[in-house]
C-alpha cells in the first residue's frame, strides 16, 4: 500500500497550533495510507499529540522556530525566515521528505514558497490558485483566483489543463468542461487577452475546451472548470464572498422582521442549513496551488480541525490522483509553443 507523506505547517492559521494538529490527528486516524509531518516548535507540537499513540506511528516532526505572521511582506518573509514552520514544510517537498504541503497560513507567503521553494512543473510558466465553489448545478474550479494579476495568453492556456486535470483526479469528473471568463459567449467577444487564448485553447487536445463564459453563468451553468486571468479571478471570487454575505443577511433581517415572518423562518431553518453547508468551506478543505511540483494546499486562515482534515484529503487526493504527473503529461497536447 503507498504511503501518502504531507507537511503541514503547524503554526499557520488563526487557530494554529491547537486546530491544526487536531485536523491532523484527525485525518491521520481517517486515513491509514497518509504520514503526517508537523512543521512547528517541536516541543510544543509533542505536547498537543502527547495523548495520540494510537497514531504516533505516522507523525512526524519538523522543527522549526520561526512564524510567518500574516502582515508581513510574503517574499521578505520566504526569504528572511527559513526557519519558519512554513519554508520548513516546503523544503520537505523540495528535499523529497514529503509529497504534499498543507498551511492555512498568508497566502501571499505560499504563492511565493509554492514559486520558490517547491518551484513550478517543468514547462508550466505560471502556478495558479485554484478554488473549488459550490455551483448551482455542481460544484466547479475557479483558476486563477489572485496568484496572477498580468497574464498571457499561453497562462490561461495552461490554468485550463491544471484545473481539468485536478477536477479529474480529485473530484472524479470524467471530462472536465473547461470555459473561458469573457464579456460574452461569442467567440469574437473580449479584448486581446481573451481573443489569443480562445484560439490557443481551440487548438489544443490536452482538455474539452466548451468556450466562453459569462460571469452571469459562472455559478449556474455546465462548466467544470473556469479560467480567468488572477485579477478578474479574485475580483469573481471576492465579489462572491460579499454578495453571499450580503444576501444572507439581508434574508435574515426580513425573515426577523415581524412574528409571521419569524414563523416562516423557523419552518424553513432545515433548508438554510442544508445551503450554508453547501457553502461552507470546512467541507472543501481549501484551495491548491496548482503548477508546482508537489501538491500544494491553502486551507482557509480560520480553518478549524475539520477544515484541515479535509485540506490534507485534498492533499492525499492530489497525491494518489498524480496530479503533477498528469499535469506534466499533459503539456505535450497543448501546442501553442
Amino acid at each position: 500500500m503507498s504511503e501518502y507523506v504531507i507537511a503541514l505547517d503547524a503554526m499557520g492559521g488563526d487557530h494554529a497550533p491547537d486546530a491544526i494538529v487536531e485536523g491532523a490527528l484527525r485525518a491521520l486516524r481517517k486515513y491509514s495510507d497518509v504520514r503526517i509531518l508537523l512543521a512547528g516548535p517541536e516541543a510544543r507540537l509533542r505536547e498537543l499529540t502527547a495523548g495520540a499513540a494510537d497514531v504516533s506511528d505516522r507523525l512526524g516532526y519538523l522543527n522549526a522556530t520561526e512564524v510567518i505572521e500574516m502582515d508581513e511582506s510574503p517574499m521578505m518573509a520566504v526569504r528572511k525566515k527559513k526557519d519558519s514552520s512554513l519554508v520548513v514544510a516546503m523544503n520537505a517537498v523540495r528535499e523529497g521528505l514529503a509529497g504534499a504541503v498543507v498551511s492555512a497560513g498568508s497566502t501571499g507567503a505560499i504563492l511565493a514558497g509554492g514559486m520558490f521553494k517547491v518551484g513550478r512543473i517543468p514547462g508550466i510558466e505560471r502556478p495558479a490558485l485554484a478554488p473549488v465553489l459550490p455551483g448551482l448545478k455542481k460544484n466547479f474550479m475557479l483558476i486563477d483566483a489572485g496568484a496572477n494579476v498580468d497574464c498571457q495568453p499561453r497562462y490561461l492556456l495552461q490554468f485550463g489543463l491544471m484545473g481539468s486535470v485536478y477536477m479529474q483526479q480529485v473530484m472524479d469528473v470524467a471530462a472536465p468542461k473547461v470555459g473561458l471568463v469573457n464579456i460574452g459567449s461569442e467567440a469574437e467577444k473580449g479584448n486581446k487577452l481573451t481573443h489569443e487564448t480562445y484560439e490557443l485553447m481551440q487548438a489544443q487536445s490536452a482538455y474539452s475546451f466548451v468556450g466562453n463564459c459569462e460571469a452571469r453563468d459562472i455559478f449556474t451553468e455546465d462548466f467544470d472548470v473556469v479560467v480567468a486571468d488572477g485579477f478578474d479571478g479574485n475580483i469573481i471570487l471576492k465579489h462572491t464572498e460579499g454578495l453571499a454575505k450580503a444576501l444572507f443577511t439581508m434574508i435574515k433581517e426580513e425573515m426577523m422582521s415581524s412574528t409571521r415572518t419569524k414563523l416562516g423562518a423557523a419552518l424553513a431553518k432545515p433548508a438554510f442549513r442544508k445551503v450554508k453547508r453547501r457553502m461552507d468551506y470546512n467541507a472543501v478543505g481549501g484551495a491548491p496551488l496548482l503548477g508546482v511540483n508537489g501538491a500544494v494546499v491553502k486551507a482557509h486562515g480560520s480553518s478549524g480541525g475539520e477544515a484541515i482534515e479535509n485540506a490534507i484529503r485534498q492533499a492525499r487526493r492530489m497525491l494518489e490522483g498524480d496530479v503533477v504527473g498528469k499535469i506534466r503529461a499533459g503539456l505535450e497536447n497543448l501546442g501553442g509553443e
